[in-house]
């Protein structure tokens, strides 16, 4: 195979679920979850927030870069636990950073962002047990994260998430969560809001 034919060939898709009455059922909650999720934020509603995310919740989002053609698979996302991240974090770091916004006196929210997410293409990719018997399901989803602070700084983050949901006695909670913003420098000053 030539170079450029090996560079182009299509990535072998997962199979794809059955859509069936499960699959929509289980999907018309999952996107309820997220809704609910984004609403949370954008009230600013953290604490809530927070009691949805499992305590092995695994948060992250890797830096992206501009590679040569035909190396994207391979080099174009940093790697978990071996490179540096924008974020890769659990439920604990993620509770220290609402807990400074909510002092008031974190320097980059005060005054506190207004900020609208909007959450769409919600897909689930799997559907499994997982080995303490719980329901797990794999969902794709995009995002679009608008941010205003003071006057004129705004903010606009679009990009993609691959989530693991965990369906509890509690509820479903977030147990695994990886952030895609398709960047490769980042525009805004800072990232105080949560994807």
């Amino acid at each position: 195979m030539s170079e450029i034919a090996e560079a182009t060939a299509p990535v072998a898709a997962a199979p794809r679920l059955a859509r069936d009455s499960r699959y929509y059922e289980t999907k018309r909650e999952i996107e309820e979850f997220l809704y609910d999720e984004a609403n949370l934020l954008d009230e600013r509603r953290f604490t809530e927030w927070l009691d949805t995310l499992a305590e092995d919740l695994r948060y992250f989002m890797p830096m992206e870069f501009n590679v040569k053609f035909g190396e994207h698979a391979k080099r174009e996302l940093t790697k978990r636990e071996e490179q540096m991240s924008w974020f890769n974090e659990g439920k604990w770091s993620l509770g220290k950073r609402a807990e400074q916004i909510l002092t008031g006196v974190h320097w980059a929210e005060e005054p506190l962002s207004r900020v609208c997410r909007m959450v769409s293409n919600v897909q689930l990719k799997a559907i499994e047990m997982n080995a303490g018997g719980e329901l797990e399901v794999e969902v794709t989803s995009r995002f679009l994260i608008y941010q205003n602070r003071c006057e004129y700084e705004e903010y606009f983050f679009v990009g993609d998430r691959l989530d693991r949901v965990r369906q509890t006695a509690d509820g479903w909670k977030l147990a695994d969560r990886e952030i895609r913003i398709h960047q490769n420098v980042l525009l805004a000053k800072n990232l105080t809001v949560f994807f």
